[in-house]
């Protein structure tokens, strides 16, 4: 006889799921005992949830396909909410198995009991409550299914412990995902019509436009009609480097997004929004759409984007090529380290088709424009704001893709959310490079604090700022939790480190002390 939490597994690995990021609990128990039964289903621990979420938020970007969660109750799914967020800001597809007590067991509210469902709904996505083993293929075929919806989504299914541990369990085959949406036509050509009016436009693309062939249909339109092709803020994925187009990032702060969408009469938006700041600001406004702007969408979230783009490019720019950036020999700095140099040493050494995990945060706002020429390579950017993701996101990539140098840029403050990350490289044996950028402060409240018009802050605004007293030592944090580490404190040791970590297997971390921004 098959159980339950047997006939769920089979039904995932027929769908295409083969990892399953886990923190497991006692309600979990037969689920993690079933692994044994089907050993093609690969089970990664991670001692917090919040790396089992942003884990499997990193293993779909790169691979494209989901990775399952494991997740203990109301409380495990309570620690894995924020990456969650980001994952579903990111809308990648995530199957997200969440144990619960056993259906008889619910009526005495025993101290873990608690509203899953409402836990599930605020990730926007689809759920579902198992109700029996013979229903228990079905359902995780829909949620595979719907997990790769388009957009892709986070699809929760609550896992009864009697369900699981149950005989009577029935495997299902796969479910075909509704597929995108085809575009337009009339859109398409609409908005093909405001590029010819000859006044200023901007092309904003987002989802599966940052890929390449995106870049390359929206860098042929802006080479055809003179407009501004930029891609969203945080993108999910994005595709740079030399033999792709060097489209820019719309920025972080409100005021340079409006810097650069100054003047614009039209905005055209692919697969992505209208710009809105990240926050309010006492006295500004909320959109950055310049006023008087007219904003059209050629793709929404549902629509095949990238074909959208292609589309339009053949009625504006049927004969334009791409204009691809040329590789580029980035000099290596000297000294000692600053918020300056040390992305020009990491530009200087970037490995060829390298998956960059960038929650560098401030220190890296000059990061962009470094790597342009870098060997070609891909972005993974905090989609959601929620930090704590770099870390967790890259044990993920490099699970997608163990033949890829993974390399985290990693801000300390955002480090210490999910510094257990480490661990699970190290048991993995992931071939991850984390340069940690310690700079010991929240640099970017820093920054907002000023911003908001709050002032300077005084002694005890300032403390709650600061990330000195005491002082972490992440080299030695990394060495207790297994992942050999080194310090930087200039340009020439960061080099070296740097280059020593990417060539050797496994993971590295390392400690790139700088100054503080502000």
């Amino acid at each position: 006889m098959t159980t339950g939490a047997q006939a769920l597994i089979f039904t995932l690995l027929d769908a295409g799921v083969e990892v399953c990021f886990a923190n497991p609990g006692t309600s979990e128990m037969h689920f993690v005992a079933a692994l044994d039964d089907v050993p093609e289903m690969r089970g990664v621990l991670c001692l917090f949830e919040g790396v089992v979420t942003g884990a499997a938020d990193g293993y779909a970007r790169i691979a494209g396909t989901p990775a399952a969660t494991l997740l203990h109750l109301g409380p495990g799914m309570g620690n894995g909410l924020a990456n969650l967020h980001n994952a579903r800001r990111a809308h990648v597809p995530l199957v997200n198995v969440v144990g619960d007590h056993a259906t008889y067991h619910k009526q005495y509210d025993a101290p873990l009991e608690s509203d899953i469902e409402a836990l599930a709904q605020w990730t926007h996505g689809w759920v579902r409550r198992i109700g029996s083993g013979a229903s228990i293929g079905a359902d995780a075929a829909d949620a595979v299914a719907a997990a790769q919806a388009t957009p892709a989504q986070v699809a929760t299914l609550i896992l009864p412990a009697d369900i699981s541990w149950s005989d009577g369990g029935e495997p299902a085959g796969p479910v075909d995902p509704a597929p995108p949406a085809s575009p337009d036509a009339s859109a398409v050509a609409a908005i093909a019509e405001v590029f010819r009016n000859g006044e200023r436009a901007v092309l904003l693309i987002g989802g599966a436009a940052n890929g390449e062939a995106g870049q390359r249909a929206a860098d042929r339109i802006a080479a055809a009609t003179g407009a501004t092709a930029l891609v969203e803020t945080f993108p999910a994925r994005h595709t740079r480097g030399a033999g792709v187009p060097a489209l820019d990032r719309l920025g972080y702060l409100a005021e340079a997004a409006m810097a650069q969408l100054e003047g614009v009469e039209h905005l055209i938006v692919a697969g992505t929004g209208a710009p809105v700041s990240f926050f309010a600001y006492p006295g500004k406004a909320s959109s950055l759409v310049p006023d008087g702007a007219h904003v059209h969408t050629l793709a929404g979230p549902d629509t095949d984007v990238v074909a959208a783009l292609e589309q339009l490019a053949e009625l504006v720019a049927p004969d334009v090529e791409p204009r691809l950036a040329q590789p580029t020999a980035v000099e290596l700095p000297t000294g000692d380290l600053t918020v300056q140099n040390w992305v020009q040493v990491v530009a200087a050494l970037l490995p060829e088709n390298a998956i960059v995990s960038d929650e560098s945060n401030t220190s890296g706002v000059m990061l962009p424009a470094a790597t342009a020429g870098s060997p070609r390579h891909d972005v993974l950017t905090l989609t959601g704001g929620a930090i704590g993701q770099g870390l967790p996101v890259s044990v993920g990539a490099a699970i997608a893709a163990p033949d890829r140098p993974v390399i985290a840029l990693q801000a300390d403050g955002s480090a210490a959310y999910t510094i257990s990350a480490l661990w699970t490289m190290a048991r993995e044996n992931l071939n991850v490079t984390v340069v940690l950028i310690n700079n010991h402060a929240y640099a970017i409240l820093r920054l907002e604090l000023m911003r908001t018009g709050a002032g300077t802050g005084g002694p005890k605004a300032q403390q709650l700022l600061d990330l000195a007293n005491p002082d972490m030592d992440f080299a030695k944090v990394a060495d207790g939790f297994g992942v050999p580490s080194s310090v930087a404190t200039t340009c020439e040791e960061l080099a070296e480190q740097f280059s020593a970590a990417v060539a050797a297997p496994g993971p590295h971390l390392i400690d790139a002390r700088i100054p503080p921004l502000l």
